[in-house]
C-alpha cells in the first residue's frame, strides 16, 4: 500500500531533483564537489543516477498514479548522464596509473568509449536508469537504435567526432557478457578493481530488463555472483563488507578503516536481492558509524583524510548521506530520523525555487564539534533519497513489480511544472490525488488524467464532496468554486489545480 501523503520536505526534495534536471546542458550549479575530473564518488554520474533511483522509489511506493510527474524528470536525468562532461574522465582513468593498476599502464591505452570495457561505475548507471524508466512507464523509449549514444567533438582538439551508439538492450547485453567473461565476479570500475558496490546497479538493470522481456538473467547473474564471491568472502575479518577484488592478483581489499560509505552504500543496494544477509549484519555494522548528538540527533564519525603516495586524498566520501540512505532501506527509522534531524539542525537546509537541499560545506565541524561538512551528492540527493524511500524500498522494486493491470488504472499522465502532487494512488478502483498549484515556479497549473474517458461514468469529489460527473465526453459540474476545474481534451480529463491543497477523487459509477 502506498504511503499516503508526502510532507513539505519530501515535496521539496522532489522539486530540487526536478530543478537540477532542468538546468541547461553543462550547467552543473550546486553539483560540483571537491574532487577533480569526475573520477571520485561525488561525480555527476552518481548524483544523476541516485536522483533517478529516488524518483523511481517515490513513484512506486508513494505516488504510483502520477507517472506524468516522474517520467519527464527521469528522461532529463538520462539525457544529462550521456553528456561528455559526465563520462570524459574515462579517457584518462582507462589508462591506469593509480595505486591499484599502475603495473598495467604499458598494456592499457586511452579509451574513449565509456562503456566498452571496465567502468561499471558509469555503464551500469546508464543501463539501470534507462531500463528502470522503460519498465516503470511501459515504454520502449530507450530500445530505439542509438537511444543511448555517447558522443564528443571539439573544434579545438580531438579530431573527428567520437560517437558510440548503444540502446537499452545492446548495453544490457554488453554488460552481461562482461560479467560472464569475468566469471560473474563483476565488472571492474577502474582497471583491475572489481568493487562489490558498483556491480549492484547492473544487477538492478538486469532485473528491470527481465521484467520487460520475460527473461531471467538477474537470477543467473546473482547465482554466479554468489559463487564467485564465495572464494573471497563477502565480509572481511571484522564483519564489514569487503570493498573490492584486484583482478590480476585475486587479492581482496577489506573495508580497512572501516569506512561508512563501503558498508552503507553496498548494504543499501545489495538489499534488493540479498535481504536476509544484509539485514542480519546491519545492526552490528551500523553501530560502528553512529555518533549520538543532542536531542536524539545522530551523525557519523569525523575521519582524517587518507594520505596516498605522499598526497592527501581529496574526495567526496559521502559517509553521512550513505548511512542515511542505508538506514532508510533497512527500515531503521530511529537512525534515519536521527541523521536527518542532525542535517536539519547543523547542515543548513536551504530552499531554492521551491526545492529543498543542503548546500556544499567544506568545513568539517562547527565550533562545538558538530559535523557540518556537506558534499553535493549527500545534500542534493542522498538525504532526499533517505527521506523519500520506504523500508525495503529497493527490495520491493526488485521483487514486487507492478503487473499489467497497473498500467490500465487511471493516472496523472501529464503534470505541469507548477503542480505539487502530494498524493496519487488508486485504491479499490478509486483514484485519489492531492494537488495544489504552487507559485514558486512557472506553469499552467494543470494535470491530465488518462484512462477515464470511454470507461463509463465517473463521480468527481473534492475533499469528499461531489463536484462533477464525467459521462462519456461530457462533464456535468455542480455550481461552486470547482465548476470550471475540469474539461475534456481528446481522451484525457484536464484538471486545473487550485492554489490551496485539495484531494480530488475519481470514483467509477456502479
Amino acid at each position: 500500500m502506498p504511503e499516503r501523503v508526502l510532507d513539505a520536505q519530501q515535496l521539496g526534495h522532489l522539486r530540487h531533483f526536478d530543478n537540477l534536471s532542468r538546468q541547461l546542458p553543462n550547467d552543473w550549479s550546486l553539483m560540483q564537489g571537491k574532487g577533480i575530473g569526475q573520477d571520485d564518488f561525488g561525480g555527476y554520474r552518481f548524483q544523476l543516477a541516485y536522483m533517478a533511483y529516488a524518483l523511481a522509489l517515490t513513484h512506486v511506493h508513494r505516488l504510483p498514479a502520477a507517472p506524468g510527474l516522474f517520467q519527464p524528470t527521469m528522461q532529463r536525468l538520462i539525457e544529462k548522464i550521456l553528456l561528455p562532461e559526465v563520462w570524459m574522465y574515462w579517457r584518462d582513468v582507462s589508462r591506469g596509473g593509480a595505486v591499484f593498476n599502475a603495473q598495467l599502464t604499458d598494456s592499457l591505452g586511452e579509451e574513449w568509449d565509456p562503456v566498452v570495457r571496465d567502468n561499471i561505475m558509469y555503464s551500469a548507471y546508464v543501463q539501470s536508469m534507462a531500463l528502470t524508466h522503460d519498465h516503470l512507464f511501459a515504454s520502449d523509449r530507450y530500445a530505439a537504435t542509438g537511444a543511448l549514444t555517447f558522443k564528443h567533438w571539439s573544434f579545438f582538439w580531438g579530431g573527428q567526432e567520437k560517437r558510440f551508439s548503444y540502446d537499452r538492450d545492446s548495453l544490457n547485453d554488453h554488460i552481461y557478457w562482461q560479467m560472464v567473461e569475468n566469471g560473474y565476479l563483476g565488472v571492474a570500475c577502474e582497471p583491475n578493481c572489481v568493487f562489490q558496490i558498483c556491480n549492484q546497479p547492473a544487477i538492478l538493470g538486469f532485473r528491470m530488463h527481465d521484467l520487460i522481456t520475460g527473461a531471467d538473467r538477474a537470477t543467473e547473474v546473482v547465482a554466479g555472483y554468489e559463487r564467485a564471491w564465495a572464494d573471497f568472502g563477502r565480509l572481511d575479518t571484522n564483519g564489514h563488507f569487503n570493498t573490492m577484488v584486484l583482478e590480476d592478483s585475486r587479492t581482496v581489499a577489506p573495508n580497512e578503516a572501516p569506512s561508512a560509505w563501503v558498508d552503507a552504500w553496498l548494504g543499501s543496494l545489495m538489499n534488493m536481492w540479498n535481504r536476509d544477509f544484509v539485514h542480519e549484519h546491519y545492526p552490528r555494522q551500523v553501530q560502528t558509524f553512529l555518533v549520538p548528538g543532542p536531542d536524539g540527533t545522530l551523525s557519523v564519525p569525523i575521519r582524517s583524510r587518507r594520505v596516498v603516495m605522499g598526497q592527501e586524498l581529496i574526495n567526496d566520501t559521502c559517509d553521512f548521506g550513505w548511512v542515511a540512505a542505508w538506514a532508510a532501506e533497512m527500515g531503521d527509522q530511529r537512525t534515519r530520523d536521527g541523521l536527518l534531524a542532525h542535517a536539519d539542525r547543523f547542515m543548513n537546509p536551504t530552499w531554492r525555487d521551491g526545492g529543498l537541499y543542503y548546500p556544499r560545506n567544506d568545513h568539517v565541524q562547527d565550533q562545538d564539534g558538530h559535523l557540518v561538512e556537506m558534499y553535493p551528492l549527500t545534500g542534493n540527493v542522498l538525504l532526499g533519497y533517505a527521506r523519500l524511500n520506504v523500508p525495503d524500498g529497493l527490495w520491493k522494486l526488485y521483487n514486487e513489480p507492478w503487473g499489467p493491470d497497473h498500467f490500465e488504472e487511471p493516472a496523472l499522465t501529464t503534470v505541469d511544472r507548477d503542480v505539487e502532487v502530494s498524493q496519487a494512488e488508486v485504491v479499490d478502483g478509486v483514484l485519489s490525488a492531492r494537488l495544489r498549484r504552487t507559485p514558486d515556479v512557472p506553469g499552467d497549473g494543470t494535470v491530465a488524467i488518462s484512462r477515464l474517458i470511454g470507461r463509463g461514468g465517473w463521480t468527481v469529489a473534492v475533499d469528499g464532496q461531489p463536484v462533477a460527473r464525467i459521462d462519456g465526453t461530457a462533464i456535468e459540474a455542480e455550481p461552486g468554486p470547482f465548476a470550471d476545474a475540469l474539461q475534456i481534451r481528446g481522451s484525457e480529463v484536464v484538471l486545473h489545480c487550485p492554489e490551496n491543497p485539495h484531494t480530488f477523487t475519481f470514483r467509477q459509477d456502479s
